[in-house]
């Protein structure tokens, strides 16, 4: 399959032939520092919690070593994406103890602590940005799960972020405070959260090229960057 891409984009000329060369440069250096990277003794295995989701798990911690080794060869990475599914839980959410989204969240808890701790001090240097498309219904629906909703949450780790607290407004959860009669409403609209950290984190000055649909205010800003 690789040989078939580097043929695809062998040939010169455009943006899209450059982007893929770039790309399979990144795979083939990414490989090598994989493969110079020490590996675990064969029996070093974590041991498996009760609500272990190995599949999830393996996903995350997977895709954040890679990120990591990046981070800390200082190949000029500016930014990483990591998509983990498997959280849309219509049947059998369960509680914070059993059900499908109890090992979703230690996964996901134990991928982020794995990463903070292979960084080391470079993780003073990275913002981890931790978000989805869509939140949960307020109410159980009928096969004990949630369904697509409204207002949700993001997560902010990293040596630039004022972390240890909340930030946002909380709307209330009676039925003339949510969204439709069914879901919590947004109060924050996630683009000041990208903005935020572009500007802090990044340094970009012009975010209009970033976020061309969404005029950046100091008001829409809720310091979550130093």
């Amino acid at each position: 399959v690789e040989g078939a891409f580097a043929e695809m984009y062998g040939s010169d000329g455009g943006v899209g032939v450059r982007a893929g060369r770039e790309a399979l440069e990144a795979a083939r250096r990414l490989r090598e520092l994989s493969n110079a990277t020490e590996k675990p003794a064969p029996n070093a295995t974590r041991a498996p919690s009760p609500n272990a989701h190995a599949g999830n798990y393996r996903k995350a911690t997977a895709g954040l070593a890679d990120i990591a080794l990046l981070i800390k060869a200082k190949l000029g990475l500016r930014a990483a994406w990591l998509d983990v599914g498997g959280w849309d839980t219509h049947q059998g959410q369960g509680t914070s103890e059993r059900g499908r989204l109890a090992p979703l969240l230690e996964g996901l808890g134990q991928g982020l602590a794995d990463f903070r701790k292979a960084l080391g001090p470079h993780f003073g240097r990275t913002v981890v940005l931790v978000m989805s498309e869509f939140g949960r219904t307020i109410r159980e629906n009928g096969t004990q799960g949630t369904d697509h909703g409204h207002g949700n949450c993001m997560l902010l780790l990293g040596g630039n972020v004022h972390g240890r607290k909340v930030y946002g407004n909380f709307p209330g959860l009676a039925e003339e405070q949510r969204y439709e009669g069914r879901d919590l409403a947004v109060t924050t609209d996630f683009r000041s959260i990208f903005a935020e950290v572009a500007q802090k984190h990044l340094g970009l000055s012009d975010l209009s090229q970033v976020l061309p649909d969404y005029p950046v205010t100091k008001s829409a800003l809720l310091g979550v960057m130093r």
